[in-house]
């Protein structure tokens, strides 16, 4: 590609990266769940203080999502995304030595602090160089390793933990975390200089993005996601543990079968949805009809998975919610970057992320008080059913058309 098109140079290679680094993002921040149902007796923390823990990632991971997207518009993406990785991979090694609530809280602070970096520069990298028929699966293996993440930490680190402690489940992911660093700065070359091209520079303003009900549309869809998703990968294991009597083992097999299976309907839907948008010469419309869908039957699934009694019945239901979730999560991204284009994309990532992550603020607080209140997650549930139903409202109703906004500022 010319410079006219900001390529990457080693394409490839950073695309690999950059799914490496969410797959890295979302082990170190979803440890915590692994561990915590062994922590929580270590440290005497009860389900309120657990979901407190579970919060605090998002508080700082949410509200910095803003000043990065417009740091991610103003700086290379390189050097931002490099200072990033390197504080939330040394929070997770610090994790392993806490000796209490309170340092537990912290490093739960400063983790969400240098993870707030990555969808902001994921988003303008692939818009600066992903053509919009080819977004959905570029967007969805972003994607499947937030979900793949997870997963291998729950199967894997529910071992490590069970065998050697939940200590060195964070020392471990916070050293393999490290290794990423040297490779992102050998290979990743922005073209045009020091900074973002002249014409990207002249970027849409908070104010512009604000004002537009697609903004608020993706954005309060992506609230509801964020409720539904971090409720789930927050409490799954400590769901399956005390309330269907999992053990550890079993609980590190079984857990990580719902997200394992939601990366592959990710990867399903993102594949269809591209050859449908492909079909209709380029128009993205289709993508909304997937996010709309995606919310609207998760809402339908995940009650279910609280009411039954039947412990195996319960776990296909959740993995039902989660593969429900995949058909949103295969295109939220690439409606976005759609809408926005190269002048909003970081911003309106960072506006749309941050709104997203207030989910993961709320919820998981909200479940551990639930919790510890009423001893069921039949409440947890159903609250998050509501919020996805009401997601799907939002999107019908915010965000019409799928097609890319004529700024005035830029």
């Amino acid at each position: 590609m010319g410079q006219s098109s900001r390529s990457v140079a080693n394409g490839g290679a950073v695309m690999a990266l950059l799914v490496l680094a969410m797959f890295l993002n979302y082990v170190d921040r979803g440890s915590l769940s692994v561990a915590a149902p062994v922590l929580s007796k270590e440290l005497d923390i009860g389900p309120a203080r657990l979901g407190w823990l579970f919060s605090a990632f998002f508080w700082t991971y949410a509200l910095g999502q803003i000043p990065s997207g417009w740091i991610v518009d103003k700086l290379p993406v390189r050097t931002v995304f490099a200072a990033g990785f390197l504080v939330w991979s040394a929070a997770t090694l610090a994790t392993g030595f806490v000796g209490g609530f309170a340092s537990l809280f912290v490093c739960r602070l400063v983790l969400g602090l240098g993870e707030s970096v990555a969808y902001p520069a994921c988003s303008r990298i692939l818009v600066r160089s992903v053509p919009e028929e080819r977004r959905g699966v570029a967007n969805s293996w972003i994607d499947a390793a937030t979900k793949t993440g997870p997963a291998v930490s729950m199967l894997l680190g529910g071992f490590l933990v069970d065998a050697w402690g939940w200590r060195w489940l964070f020392w471990i992911a916070g050293a393999i975390s490290l290794l990423w660093l040297p490779l992102w700065l050998a290979l990743y070359r922005e073209s045009g200089g020091s900074g973002p091209a002249v014409e990207e520079r002249a970027a849409v303003s908070f104010g512009e993005i604000l004002s537009r009900r697609e903004a608020w549309g993706t954005s309060l869809a992506m609230f509801t996601l964020g409720y539904v998703w971090y409720l789930l990968l927050s409490w799954l294991p400590t769901y399956l543990v005390k309330a269907r009597g999992f053990s550890m083992q079993r609980t590190a097999v079984m857990g990580a079968l719902p997200l394992a299976l939601m990366a592959l309907g990710t990867l399903a839907a993102a594949w269809i949805s591209d050859r449908l948008v492909a079909r209709a010469g380029g128009d993205a419309q289709v993508r909304r009809r997937f996010l709309i869908a995606g919310l609207a039957l998760t809402a339908l699934v995940l009650p279910a998975a609280a009411v039954v009694e039947n412990a195996s019945l319960s776990l296909a239901l959740l993995a039902a919610a989660h593969m429900t979730l995949g058909l949103f999560a295969s295109n939220v991204w690439a409606v976005t970057q759609t809408l926005a284009g190269p002048a909003a994309a970081g911003r309106w990532t960072g506006i749309q992320n941050a709104v997203g992550n207030m989910g993961g603020v709320v919820s998981p607080l909200l479940t551990g008080i639930a919790v510890e209140r009423t001893g069921s997650y039949l409440p947890a549930f159903a609250s998050a059913a509501v919020m996805a139903l009401l997601g799907a409202i939002c999107l019908w109703l915010l965000v019409p058309r799928v097609a890319p906004v004529r700024w005035t500022e830029a």
